[in-house]
């Protein structure tokens, strides 16, 4: 909460220093698009007052609210499932008949799992799908931070890269007359490697971290060998699986999202309960616990989206979108869709939505990929690196502090964890992009 407050501070020092500025928007098939080279500084625009960085954080509460709302629904669901038994049971039969001693391999295929959710679903789609990893890492002798990585950074990375992100590519490829989602095959090889470097990562470094739990981590209560399964907890496990499908059902057929996915949990947190035995009141005291454990990340998500809040209300979104997209001008074809990426990330942290991200950012940098012989597939998966891989990064990704706190490790573990490994994937996703330059990306639908 520090951390994100001091950044809260400096964000509101820099509206001092930038000028406001806008671009002029039209409305093309429904969407609202950024109109090249129509940049303007705006004049008498007043200066922001130190009481707004107070003021910012309800709004900002208010601004993220889908997000705290599912994390309170999903804490409590998860909550109701921890007092019946099932999800533990469960895990502990599964990784008693796989073997500890396999522990490497239950975290690679649990890091790929949790990437094809990211890869087929989305991001924010799979929030509540975070305490299972957490079980999961307590049941092969792991801390809560290895479950965190398997599924924040498995399906972060899945989410990034993805062939078939109808956020990013999708949106994109659009804006730049591009076959929807053409140029698959270097997405694929991209996600598929990064992922197995995350595996490795984790294996080798995330899983010898020191840790403290929270005082109210998910684990396991038990030796392996003492679990089983009751006729009541497969039931518990098909409803809730089945609910799991119905999520899935409802995000591809009918374009749901967090409130409806939020709505799924409460149903299945009800039959659950009522499953189990538990009354109307004993739900609903149970939901209400698991809402408090999670109440303090919760709130996080809130101050985070009060950055943004006070950057709308300066105005210099745009203006710092237009400095940063000069940057690519003059620089040699093959490092320009290096820097593209880098100046992607930077922007993600301004508007950290990868279809707004795409429909403002697009229309100026197709035009510049064009100028400087660039192909416009390969400006796409530059925009999709950078915007994706800084998700897992930023303060104001609402998704990935979601995921935080229902995984009950901080920010600051977070960025401690998983810095290193941005580094390396980076490196990775760069000479990705070096070698679509060489192979003339453009051409491979």
């Amino acid at each position: 909460m520090v951390l994100i407050f001091l950044i809260l501070v400096a964000t509101y020092l820099l509206t001092f220093i930038i000028p406001a500025g806008e671009f002029e928007r039209v409305t093309q098939n429904g969407r609202t698009m950024v109109v090249p080279g129509s940049f303007t500084y705006l004049e008498n625009v007043a200066n922001i007052p130190l009481f707004n960085i107070f003021v910012a954080i309800p709004e900002g509460l208010v601004a993220a609210s889908r997000y705290l709302f599912i994390v309170f629904i999903a804490g409590g669901l998860f909550h109701i499932l921890q007092k019946t038994g099932a999800l533990e049971n469960a895990i502990g039969v599964a990784v008693n008949r796989v073997g500890v001693e396999r522990r490497n391999i239950i975290i690679v295929v649990g890091t790929f799992i949790y990437g094809f959710f990211g890869v087929a679903v989305g991001f924010e789609n799979n929030i509540a799908l975070v305490p299972i990893a957490i079980l999961i890492a307590s049941a092969i002798g792991c801390s809560s931070l290895v479950g965190v990585a398997m599924a924040v950074g498995g399906i972060g990375i899945g989410f990034a890269l993805s062939p078939i992100n109808p956020y990013t590519v999708g949106v994109a490829q659009g804006i730049a007359e591009l076959p929807t989602f053409s140029g698959a095959w270097l997405r694929t090889l991209l996600v598929v490697s990064s992922l197995g470097l995350l595996s490795l990562y984790i294996c080798k470094r995330v899983v010898n971290m020191e840790f403290d739990e929270p005082d109210n981590a998910e684990s396991l209560s038990k030796p392996l060998s003492e679990y089983s399964l009751t006729k009541r907890d497969i039931l518990t496990m098909v409803v809730f699986v089945g609910g799991l499908i119905a999520m899935l059902v409802g995000v591809f057929t009918r374009g749901w999202y967090i409130n409806e996915i939020a709505g799924v949990f409460l149903i299945l947190a009800i039959l659950i309960g009522a499953i189990n035995g538990l009354s109307a009141n004993g739900i609903v005291k149970q939901l209400m616990e698991g809402a408090a454990s999670v109440t303090a990340g919760a709130l996080v998500i809130g101050v985070a989206a009060s950055i943004q809040v006070i950057l709308e209300q300066a105005l210099i979104i745009d203006t710092i979108v237009n400095a940063l997209s000069t940057l690519i001008d003059g620089i040699p074809s093959v490092f320009a869709a290096i820097m593209a990426s880098v100046v992607q990330g930077v922007i993600n942290l301004f508007i950290p939505s990868g279809s707004g991200q795409a429909l403002v950012t697009m229309p100026i940098l197709i035009p510049v990929a064009d100028l400087v012989g660039m192909s416009r597939q390969l400006m796409i998966t530059a925009f999709q690196i950078g915007d994706g891989l800084t998700n897992l990064i930023i303060p104001t990704s609402g998704g990935t502090l979601a995921m935080l706190a229902l995984g009950r490790v901080s920010y600051a573990q977070w960025l401690k964890a998983i810095l290193p490994f941005m580094v390396m994937v980076y490196g990775l996703a760069w000479v990705a992009l070096i070698i679509g330059h060489l192979v003339g990306y453009s051409a491979q639908y």
